[in-house]
Parts: structure tokens; sequence; C-alpha cells
């Protein structure tokens, strides 16, 4: 059976791999809108101009691939039509690195792409390396006969090492560079996966730091990004999301790549993101620091994959809790994530900090829950930690939990509140954080590392994921 190939013995649990300091690069070639943006804290990059373009019309993909996505954040390109309909293959395994992988398929279908997520294992629901646990839309034996626009790889590992062990993956992607049509892969995967593949020869290309000494000497390139032909390449999960806005401009062109830029609140490479903080506190604890993160179907799934990354990164027990009747929700543009527990079974336990995630049908949803109000309410009289991203300052401003503090917030929501900090991307109150959100959900989770450990923590973590951080 064709499936059977992807197979491989149950590897060890995820590992993390620190990464070293990295100086700012940047790749060669001439500047396009992508290598004039970042996002808060991310190192710049110039990206080389993509000018190719792709006349293959792609095949209709079967409607069991992609999921139904609730009435929450739609796609900012809302009048694709079926002729510039792009296809795109995403797979993941068990150990991928979930910020690269759902990011990757959130930017991807904002701009309009039919993105398949494709499990290389024998069952749809995998681990990714920081515990996160994921649902794929389909098998990879689904996709063998299938055309793409685009593959793209995300890293991990061992999530790259099962990508690379996947003969049927092997075969689509070694197709895809055949035929001329663009593929790529960030962090470990152009080491990992694709040098084995024999699909990086005579390539430019950038990797993790971690794994770059396993690169081809005279083609390894110390950039964020790296555009050689078909092949796009990038470091790892503090640069995913120039990765995906290189590859929305390759498939789709520089307006679309901007107008996505924006509305994920990336910024361009010469401003300098601001945290502020107000009534500073305290915020160490004597024992490993206990997060909740409740989802509901419609969060946004940039913001709650990469909050439980960065602090479980950091030793943070973080529990993720469903408000739905399942523990398996739908995300603002479909990514499918399954909680820890529901949230009746999470209520029973302390949480030095509970952390509400956005997308507008999400966070209705948590505002209905009873028991999260209830949650929230005890957190504030007990004088403990509350925090917020994106629209769900909205929840705890209607639950009365936003008296006498400053918040910042997404820009749609913020007539909403009372007394909102413009400017800066995150905003500490005494016991209350808040953001933006989308690409400024680094810069949050980081802060929260810090406030808890200490800025040589933060800075720590912050160079795994090759996202600068202030030195001070």
């Amino acid at each position: 059976m064709e499936n059977l190939s992807c197979l491989v013995l149950k590897p060890a649990a995820p590992t993390r791999l620190p990464g070293p300091r990295l100086s700012q690069m940047a790749a060669t070639g001439s500047a396009t809108f992508v290598s004039s943006l970042s996002f808060p804290s991310s190192m710049d990059s110039q990206l080389p101009k993509t000018t190719a373009k792709r006349s293959l019309k792609p095949t209709e993909a079967s409607s069991s691939a992609i999921p139904t996505i609730p009435s929450a954040t739609t796609n900012v390109r809302n009048t694709t039509t079926a002729v510039s309909t792009k296809k795109v293959l995403v797979p993941m395994g068990f150990g991928t690195e979930e910020m690269e992988a759902v990011i990757l398929v959130n930017v991807l279908r904002r701009a309009g792409a039919e993105v398949t997520v494709a499990s290389v294992e024998p069952q749809l629901e995998i681990q990714a390396s920081g515990g996160t646990r994921l649902v794929a839309d389909t098998t990879i034996s689904t996709c063998s006969y299938q055309i793409f626009d685009l593959v793209a790889l995300p890293g991990g590992m061992p999530g790259s090492a099962r990508l690379r062990d996947c003969e049927i993956l092997k075969r689509i992607t070694s197709k895809q560079a055949e035929e001329k049509r663009l593929y790529g892969g960030i962090s470990m995967a152009p080491a990992v996966t694709l040098l084995p593949w024999g699909l990086l020869r005579r390539k430019r290309t950038t990797c993790h730091p971690a794994f770059f000494d396993k690169l081809p000497t005279f083609w390894a390139v110390k950039s964020n990004i790296q555009v050689s032909g078909e092949l796009t390449t990038s470091q790892g999960p503090g640069t995913s999301f120039l990765f995906a806005l290189s590859l929305v401009e390759q498939l789709f062109g520089v307006a679309v790549a901007r107008e996505i830029g924006e509305s994920l609140f990336m910024h361009s490479a010469d401003e300098k993101p601001t945290k502020e903080e107000l009534n500073r506190v305290d915020w160490a604890v004597d024992h490993t620091p206990r997060v909740l993160v409740p989802v509901a179907n419609g969060s946004e799934e940039i913001e709650v994959v990469s909050i439980i990354d960065i602090l479980r990164r950091a030793k943070v027990d973080v529990v993720v809790a469903s408000v739905e009747k399942s523990v398996k929700v739908l995300a603002s543009q479909g990514v499918k994530i399954v909680a820890d527990k529901l949230i009746g079974d999470a209520a029973g336990s302390i949480y030095d900090l509970i952390i509400l995630p956005g997308g507008v049908a999400g966070a209705e949803q948590l505002q209905k829950s009873r028991i999260l109000k209830k949650l929230l309410k005890e957190q504030e009289v007990d004088g403990r930690l509350c925090g917020a991203v994106c629209s769900s300052a909205t929840i705890l401003h209607k639950h009365g939990l936003l008296k006498e503090k400053r918040a910042t917030a997404h820009p749609s929501t913020t007539r909403e509140l009372t007394d909102v900090v413009d400017g800066p991307i995150v905003v500490i109150d005494g016991k209350l954080i808040t953001s933006r959100g989308l690409a400024t959900v680094s810069d949050f989770a980081l802060a929260i590392v810090s406030k808890f450990f200490g800025h040589a923590r933060a800075r720590s973590v912050a160079e795994g994921l090759v996202f600068e951080y202030p030195r001070s």
C-alpha cells in the first residue's frame, strides 16, 4: 500500500535546539516589497526579486482537503477567482515546528491560496515540537497525483526527519523542482529534508543556524530569506512571517504581499517597535509559572500557537483549554488545534496568568463562556495576572476587568475600549499585558517570559527562534 512508504519507527519526543545569537544578516539580490518589511523585533532581510510567472493551471482539489472555516478572520483577498487560485501543499509530521507550519498556512490562506495540510504519519493528528497538537486536512498519500503551485516544508525536529523519510513527499517535491514549480523549506527543513533529496544543488540556501554547517559551504547564505530560482529558504520560527510573505509575493505579486503584510502588522525594516510598561510590578514566582490559554472555534491560530510555543520554550507550564464542547477547535483560517482539556476540567487549578487569544469569532465564543468569566473574575480578585491579544481585550473590557487600566488591541476594536495606548505594540500595566496581536505576538510572549524569568531568559528563547531581541 502506498501510504506505508511514510511509516518509520516511532521517534523520540520532539527536541528543542537553541540557536546562536545572530547579527543582522541580509541576502544578496535586488530588493522587493518583502525586503522592506519586518515584524516586531525581527532581523532585516533583503530578498532577491522574483518575477517568474507560473502559467500552470492547478487542478481542482477535493472538498475534503480544505476545512470549512468559521466566520471569523476572512481571507484578505476575498475576491480571488477560480482562475487565480493557487494550490499549496504544507506537509506535517511528528515534531514539526508549530509556529512555522501554522504561520505558513495562515498567511497563505489569507492571500487566497488553497492550502492542503497533509500528514506524513498514519494518523491526521500530530504532536508538534512544542507539544501543540494539530490535525492535518488529509494524509500525504491523497496528494500523490495532485499538482501544486507551491510545496512549502516547515522545520522542527524530528519533524524534518519525518518529512525526509516520507517517500511520497520526496516524489512530490522532486517532481515540483523538476517541473520548475515553487518549493521551499524553513529552519531545519533545507538541511535535513531537501539536502538529502538532492534538491539544493546549485541553489543559494539558508537554514536554522544550528544546522548551517550541514549546507554545502559555497552555496550557503547567512540570511533570513534566500530565493534561488524556484527554491525559497528561511531560518526559523522568527523569520516565518517573512518566509510566508515571500511565497505570497511569488504566487500573487507585490500588491497582495503588501496588503497581507499590513493586515498582519508587519512594519518596515527601519521602524522600531515599542513596548510600554506602566505601574511596574514584579511578576516573578517561586515555582514554575502556570499559564492558561483558553481557545474556541474562530480563535486566531497564529496567536494561539505562537504563545504556546514560545512560553513552553521558556519552560512555562502552559495549559490549553477549549471552551467548546470538544477539545478540537477550528481556528480562524481553518487550522485544526486540539486543546489539552475542556475549560471545565481546567477550572479546578490556579493559574499565574490567563492569556486570551484573539480572532473575532473566537473572542465572541470566549466571552460567552461562564466558566472562563468566573476564572477571570477570580484572577482579578486574587491579584493574579491577565493578558489579551488582538480583539480579546474587549472580553476583559466587557467583564469590567479593564477599569483604570491602559491597554492596546487590534485597531478595529480599540473604539470599544476606554483607555487605549496608541503606538506601542505591547502594553504592560501592572498585572495586565496586552498586544495588537498577529505579527506582534512574539514580542508579547517574549515580554511575558522576561517578566517571569528576566531579560536573559527571554533573549535566549529569542535566539532559538532566530528572532532578534533587545540586548537590555
